[in-house]
């Protein structure tokens, strides 16, 4: 080989701390041998890797791909590690799962319930990703399943589609566009919106498809669940464009208009991602035919449903108004 892992750990802390010196004192390592170790490095990479200056040390070019590739490499023996310790607690199986927002949030966190209640000695990873974060995390190996909406490309992997995600538009009951039909996305944009938090994969998708019009996001407040969005869409603060399931799901609980988007991006088919359905391990495999058995409900339904929620929508507001 050409290094072992006391070699990588030893260089990340040295990118990191900018020192040999320091370095070797983390790593109960003699000065000597921590330069010796790079020297090593170095003639059997047969490239620079540091520049020692007066200051300290900086990395090369050569030393900067050489830490991108040891940092991955070193979190793939961290989950080794964690790996094997389940089998030492009793468990016997270990999933890793990147998925979108609205998977972590709405549908997964039932599913899983049901899934881990079924085969207790599985542990299971659920991490919020964006798309592209999740198609990286598959084709590189660090995790087993990825969940995703909408139109994605992975050379080499299985896309498996398993459901149908539909955007609405939500608003309070008081709002000029409570009620109304079947409307563009871009006819909301200039109203103040409700958004989610940077990070979440639904905020850089609308944020993808404004910018690719020219046009810009009015976003009052950023919050970190549709929960949060919905309360604050609940007050007239601002309206906000989630799925339709959460909408419906905080509609019982909340004073909410729900408004049918006629952009065609609006539905979008949700998608199971894997490197190889044959080389997952069993436990994954289950998971994978569970969460297309517990999604496989009817769509033929939805539209219907949708154009009842925006007749519901326009009565409950006429009541409201009445009231008032």
């Amino acid at each position: 080989m050409l290094f072992d892992l006391t070699d990588l750990r030893l260089f990340i802390l040295i990118a990191e701390l900018n020192s040999l010196t320091r370095s070797a004192e983390r790593m109960n390592l003699s000065l000597a041998a921590t330069s010796n170790r790079i020297k090593e490095l170095e003639t059997r990479f047969g490239t620079r890797l540091l520049y020692r200056e007066s200051k300290g040390v900086q990395l090369t070019p050569a030393g900067q791909t050489l830490l991108h590739h040891a940092q991955q490499f070193m979190q793939q023996v961290e989950h080794l590690k964690s790996d094997m310790q389940q089998y030492n607690n009793g468990i016997k199986g270990y999933i890793r799962i990147f998925a979108n927002t609205t998977a972590v949030t709405e549908f997964m966190p039932e599913i899983l319930g049901k899934f881990l209640a079924l085969y207790p000695q599985v542990n299971v990873a659920l991490e919020e990703r964006l798309n592209h974060d999740i198609m990286r995390g598959i084709q590189e190996g660090t995790a087993d399943i990825g969940i995703v909406a909408g139109p994605v490309q992975g050379d080499g992997l299985e896309i498996l589609n398993f459901s149908t995600d539909r955007l609405v538009l939500v608003t309070a009951l008081e709002h000029p566009l409570a009620g109304a039909g079947p409307l563009p996305f871009v006819e909301t944009l200039e109203y103040e919106h409700i958004g989610l938090h940077e990070g979440s994969t639904l905020h850089h998708f609308l944020n993808k498809i404004v910018s690719e019009n020219g046009q810009r996001l009015k976003l009052r407040i950023q919050v970190r669940s549709f929960e949060a969005m919905c309360r604050m869409i609940e007050t007239n603060v601002g309206i906000g464009i989630v799925p339709l399931s959460a909408a419906q799901r905080h509609q019982q609980t909340m004073q909410l208009a729900i408004v049918e988007l006629s952009d065609p991006w609006s539905v979008r088919e949700r998608s199971m991602v894997f490197q190889d359905i044959d080389t997952l391990s069993p436990h994954a495999r289950n998971l994978v035919d569970f969460i297309g058995e517990q999604m496989a409900q009817p769509q033929a339904a939805d539209d219907d449903k949708v154009s009842a929620i925006a007749d519901a929508a326009k009565k409950k507001n006429a009541r409201e108004k009445k009231r008032a």
